[in-house]
């Protein structure tokens, strides 16, 4: 699926299933929840935190696609196309970051 796609499948999904998109504001809290969600699986998998009992269950991928299905609903309701936001992201990064990376003694 490409990133037009999945814009598209979420907008058919939130006007059929959803009946409408929760307001921006509150989309922007929910992706903080979500990302806050997922941060706890990767504090627990990778990091020195311990598994309590009702993270056991979590999967990292299910926490992830919850991010980007909020992320895709504020692009819908904002007006931003992804694909060419995430084409001139690339753009910008390839020319402010071409040698800064390559350049940088601690990741040597």
């Amino acid at each position: 699926m490409t990133i037009s796609e999945a814009q598209e499948l979420v907008d058919q999904w939130i006007k059929t299933v959803g009946v409408r998109y929760f307001n921006e504001l509150t989309n922007m809290t929910i992706l903080m929840e979500e990302v806050g969600e997922m941060a706890r699986i990767m504090a627990r998998t990778y990091g020195e935190q311990s598994f309590k009992e009702s993270d056991k269950d979590k999967n990292l991928g299910d926490e992830m696609a919850d991010v980007l299905w909020v992320l895709i609903c504020l692009a819908n309701q904002t007006g931003v196309d992804l694909t060419e936001a995430l084409r001139r992201n690339f753009e910008k990064k390839n020319i402010r970051d071409k040698d800064r990376h390559r350049n940088n003694e601690k990741l040597k």
